[in-house]
């Protein structure tokens, strides 16, 4: 089967996304987040032009981002006004590998589904009566295929809300709103993420469900076509979702995914994630797919729901077909594994639940306008079907809080201990992995267990 070389892009994509500071001297100039301790004052904006550029403004969590001199950085920070400031963070959101799917005959409910206990694959029934209705999740990637509509159902897209933020980070700073390119995406990574929370169609076979598949899907471009982006520009997606929570949205439960992330926390981003969450917005990203290096941001910030990736130990062992296997009931810890690449947590770090992020099936396309479906495997992966059972959750209680949705995922989580497993690495591939305490979290999450526990 073919495979693709992810990681070749992901290395390129880290040193392309190096701020100009590091290779120049410090005369050169950078984009800065700037967090400040009090409101945006025309003053304030006429100070900070003397020594830059102000190139966005997010007048909600008293932010903006900056154009200036590398070493005119420590003065920024002195200003009596400033809270803290650091350079634009990158941001990726690379899935870890792929291999090519080519027979979908006779599924409608994958592996994955499964042993989070959505489905029951035997009976290709869910376990579970919720399913996501008036609940919105925004998935904040580098949005939708041009082609979503041969995957989706076009009612399950709200287009009326879908945009996209692009810019950030380098000499220049700015951030832009590119109308509709939220739908011309050339990455697919968005694509793959959307369609574990709501499923997908393959043309002339079956419908594959997904963790909930009737939710609303808010595309919200913030990647660009290589998956990879800028904090500020993260920023700019949060605050956007938050306002429609705060507004048009204000009697429906809104849910954000974020699979994507950078090894440091953004003062910007972190004033967003704050700003949505007091708005009611529940938010979820991955945990990052950097192994013992540790979580990435915005995942390991406590108040965000982050993500590990789990797999089965059944993957690959009944040949090409496994996928459609049933997952035996009850799930065990022993039927589990942690992947190597799912970040663990550091000190500072809080790494809530893990979920499948191992050999997770969905649209991915190499070439424009030609359908295909790939297994892939990341934290990226793992996030959204945590995503998808909050909604399931929010379905239930739309008055959920962040807080009160992790407390109750920890809660029901599947426990699982530091341990090894033989498992297949991939087709007829033996091998084994082993993992600590620092990588599990709270455990697998049980999508029965936490609806019920939701009151």
């Amino acid at each position: 089967m073919k495979r693709i070389n992810l990681f070749l892009l992901l290395a390129l994509s880290l040193t392309l996304l190096q701020p100009a500071s590091r290779a120049q001297s410090g005369r050169s100039m950078i984009g800065v987040n700037v967090l400040l301790k009090q409101d945006i004052s025309r003053g304030i904006l006429a100070d900070l032009a003397k020594i830059g550029k102000v190139r966005d403004v997010l007048y909600p969590i008293r932010s903006l981002t900056l154009q200036i001199r590398a070493d005119q950085l420590p003065g920024l920070l002195a200003k009596p006004y400033v809270e803290t400031a650091n350079p634009d963070a990158a941001r990726q959101g690379a899935p870890v590998d792929g291999v090519a799917v080519g027979d979908f005959s006779g599924g409608i409910s994958t592996w994955d589904l499964d042993i989070i206990n959505v489905t029951d694959h035997g009976s290709g029934n869910r376990v579970v009566t919720q399913d996501g209705t008036g609940v919105y999740v925004a998935v904040l990637d580098t949005g939708l295929l041009d082609s979503w509509r041969m995957y989706f159902p076009q009612e399950r897209i709200a287009t009326d809300y879908a945009a996209c933020f692009g810019g950030g980070g380098g000499e220049m700073g700015t951030v832009s709103t590119q109308p509709n390119k939220w739908e011309h995406d050339q990455n697919s990574h968005g694509t793959h993420v959307t369609s574990t929370i709501i499923g997908y169609n393959v043309p002339g076979s079956r419908t594959v469900n997904g963790v909930a598949p009737l939710a609303k899907i808010i595309p919200v471009k913030v990647l660009n076509q290589n998956g990879s982006g800028w904090s500020s520009v993260i920023a700019r997606g949060i605050t956007y979702v938050a306002d429609l929570k705060a507004g048009p949205l204000a009697d429906y439960p809104v849910v954000i995914n974020m699979s994507l992330g950078g090894p440091a926390l953004d003062a910007m981003e972190k004033a967003a994630i704050d700003y949505a969450i007091r708005k009611g917005v529940i938010i979820v990203a991955s945990a990052g797919n950097s192994g013992n290096a540790g979580m990435g941001y915005p995942g390991a910030y406590e108040p965000v729901i982050s993500v590990a990736a789990a797999g089965w130990t059944g993957e690959w062992v009944s040949g090409a077909s496994w996928w459609l296997a049933d997952v035996p009931e009850p799930t065990t810890a022993n039927d589990i594994y942690i992947s190597d690449f799912s970040s663990r947590q550091k000190a500072g770090q809080q790494l809530d639940v893990a979920a499948p992020g191992s050999w997770i099936v969905g649209p991915y396309q190499e070439n424009s306008g030609q359908l295909s479906f790939y297994f892939l495997g990341g934290t990226s992966m793992a996030s959204p079907h945590v995503a998808g059972l909050v909604a399931l959750m929010a379905q239930k209680d739309p008055a959920l809080t962040a807080a009160e949705a992790e407390g109750i995922l920890k809660e029901t989580a599947l426990h699982i201990g530091a341990g090894t497993r033989d498992i297949f690495l991939g087709p007829g591939v033996p091998g084994s992995i082993s993992w600590g305490d620092d990588a599990t979290g709270a455990g697998l999450v049980d999508a029965a267990k936490a609806i019920q526990a939701t009151p």
